[in-house]
């Protein structure tokens, strides 16, 4: 539990032991403490559910898209693979970077694109850099029908953003995370569910069943993937951490061929 005292400008953290802990609201420490509480409170209200870009709905922490920016501006890849497709959002936000970058496409994946949603993607100004690819994400040919779209020497992204439990997280990874070259990054959201089991909006069993296990799970298999946070590009504060819903979630490929076939 914490106490912020704006006044004094203090943060006192209270152990379950009875002890306390004082820190400055300006520490980065103090920082770490409010921005758990944030998320926590913005998980049961549905932050999230409140942001659109470029007409979009995007359910996503605004946080997140700042840091995936920063990557994608720093890996320029030529394809980003992203499943998980709902109102468009995340595609149209990834396009509207390629866009701006002057290069890139991305391929969305969704077992379901609901008819509303697909005809305002399809009518959407970014609309020529976005592919749409229903069927399950897990399915052995609609991960062909991804690979088919992807020429052998471009650079691809993997964003996993669909069905989060442990066991199609896994197999996600497995079918696509071969698709990215040496350098390249898999992104699996929403780990942050570990965090949250048992609250209003989660369940008891998210302790286990979450993206992170599946992550662990996926690494304890393979030497060609490594769990590595991007650096800030730019950072004149205390803070060294991001704010996510995303936590352990950049898998950067540090061995292998370039790609290709699972």
């Amino acid at each position: 539990m914490l106490t912020i005292d704006e006044t004094r400008g203090e943060l006192v953290l209270h152990g379950g032991d009875g002890t306390r802990r004082t820190l400055g609201l300006g520490t980065a420490e103090a920082f770490a403490a409010v921005s758990a509480a944030w998320l926590r409170c913005g998980w049961d209200a549905k932050y999230v559910y409140g942001f659109s870009w470029l007409g979009r709905p995007i359910i996503q922490l605004p946080e997140d898209l700042v840091r995936m920016q920063e990557l994608v501006w720093r890996v320029r890849p030529d394809v980003i693979v992203e499943t998980g497709v709902a109102h468009g959002g995340s595609l149209v936000f990834y396009a509207s970077l390629f866009a701006a970058i002057g290069a890139g496409r991305v391929i969305g994946v969704d077992v379901s694109i609901r008819p509303a949603n697909r005809e305002a993607i399809e009518a959407h100004l970014l609309a020529p850099r976005i592919a749409l690819i229903e069927g399950s994400s897990i399915d052995p040919a609609t991960a062909a029908a991804v690979r088919a779209r992807i020429a052998p020497e471009e650079r691809v992204l993997v964003v996993l953003d669909s069905d989060h439990s442990r066991s199609h997280v896994r197999a996600e990874l497995a079918l696509y995370a071969p698709l990215v070259a040496p350098g390249g990054y898999v992104i699996v959201c929403d780990g942050i569910m570990a965090d949250f089991a048992g609250t209003p909006r989660g369940k008891p069993a998210w302790g286990e069943d979450n993206p992170i296990a599946a992550v662990q799970d996926f690494l304890a298999t393979t030497d060609q993937f490594v769990e590595e946070e991007p650096e800030f590009p730019f950072n004149e504060g205390a803070v060294r951490s991001r704010v996510t819903y995303w936590p352990r979630c950049y898998l950067r490929r540090v061995g292998g061929d370039d790609g290709g076939e699972p």
